[in-house]
């Protein structure tokens, strides 16, 4: 198709109709509203022939999704914020139930106080229900995660959530590279069920398990519920290699390497990283430029992918450079940011020097984040002479009382 401007929601509207998705559950809620507005345009013209179903609630939306994927259909919803913490019930079945739905999340802060802005807090707080977490810095990679998210999913029997910052991206146009819908028909074939549903044989999907492995129809044992959960783990653990691979072949196919589960901006001399996850990676690019311009090697680290999470990767970007600021729109209360604390995890192994790191909370409710107030966060962390000096707490960059 070539180039197009299109919004975030937009992008991720088509994104599912070039995914030819067989089941659209819809609910409204800002900013992601516009996603089934155009999908429902699509397939009032005919251009996308899929079962539009309205639904009362997204807890609905997500049990609609659950059982479309259990008889083989592919399956698609769009949510947001209180909308996502009302799915919570069903995220979590959904990864149990192994079915590789694919939902853009419009990243929103959560209520209360209510708003509709911008942060990643709905997101995070759903990373232990099983799903995978796919992050987007720009418009492009919501076209390209969503349908790289399916063909992962599909492969893996994992669902993914593809998240981006709610108005920052969700409704700011950006040119967008669409590949024809042949191409992404050879690359994403129809999704093939590993069973299939038959009155004449019947079988128990998602059945009541006790503690110990017991006999299915078959005579076979089958696991228990610590089994079930510990092949799920499994799967997450082996899923960066294929979605390492999957991201290889999409990148031979569409101009756009995924293999990385990173994006870097001037790491290779860095004296200090910011690492950061979403949109926020291009305000720390500019961060990073208006840095080297005053003589501070600064470079950009951004995490392509939450759930799983990329430890070696994370662990070899981050092995030789003195500081780390991690920039986060996200707190776990008590501690600090998410990803902090899982940054920090992922550099516990390491033999030698770790870097020194500063978590900054930065855009909760859409609290603008300008490159100069990253470079502020930059001479923070550079301040810092060594690990037991670092602050204990996250650093709040904001004047707010």
């Amino acid at each position: 198709m070539g180039a197009k401007i299109l919004t975030g929601n937009q992008t991720a509207a088509l994104a599912a109709k070039l995914c030819r998705v067989q089941v659209i559950a819809a609910y409204p809620i800002t900013p992601q509203s516009k996603i089934p507005e155009v999908l429902s345009e699509y397939v009032e013209s005919g251009e996308l022939h899929a079962e539009f179903v309205r639904v009362e609630s997204e807890h609905s939306a997500m049990g609609v999704c659950i059982s479309a994927s259990l008889v083989g259909a592919r399956a698609f919803t769009a949510t947001a914020a209180n909308g996502l913490a009302y799915m919570h019930e069903q995220l979590h079945w959904a990864a149990g139930a192994r079915v590789p739905i694919v939902m853009p999340v419009t990243n929103r802060g959560l209520g209360a106080p209510w708003t509709i802005l911008n942060d990643m807090q709905d997101s995070i707080a759903q990373r232990d229900t099983g799903w995978m977490q796919f992050y987007c810095l720009n418009n492009q990679e919501i076209l390209d995660q969503v349908i790289l998210g399916y063909k992962v999913a599909e492969r893996l029997l994992v669902p993914v959530m593809v998240c981006f910052d709610g108005f920052r991206l969700s409704h700011t146009m950006m040119p967008v590279d669409v590949p024809d819908q042949e191409a992404v028909d050879e690359y994403l074939p129809p999704f093939r069920p590993a069973y299939e549903l038959d009155p004449e044989r019947p079988v128990n999907i998602n059945p009541v398990v006790m503690t110990d492995p017991i006999p299915g129809v078959d005579g076979r044992l089958w696991p228990g519920y610590m089994g079930i959960r510990r092949r799920l783990q499994e799967t997450l653990e082996s899923a960066l290699d294929v979605i390492a691979e999957e991201g290889r072949t999409f990148g031979a196919r569409f101009g756009r390497s995924y293999e990385d589960p990173l994006y870097r901006y001037r790491t290779e001399d860095a004296e200090i990283l910011f690492v950061t996850m979403g949109s926020l990676g291009s305000e720390a690019s500019e961060a990073c430029d208006l840095l080297r311009e005053q003589g501070v090697r600064a470079g950009v680290v951004g995490l392509r992918l939450f759930r799983p999470f990329p430890v070696k990767a994370v662990a070899e970007a981050l092995s030789r450079v003195p500081r780390m600021a991690v920039v986060e729109k996200a707190i776990s209360y008590g501690l600090e940011g998410a990803l902090a604390t899982e940054v920090k995890a992922a550099l516990y192994g390491l033999n030698g020097a770790r870097p020194i790191a500063v978590n900054f909370i930065v855009g909760l409710g859409g609290k603008d984040v300008k490159p100069v107030d990253l470079c502020e966060a930059a001479r923070r962390t550079l301040s810092v002479e060594s690990h037991g000096n670092a602050p204990l707490h996250p650093v709040w960059l904001s004047n707010e009382i």
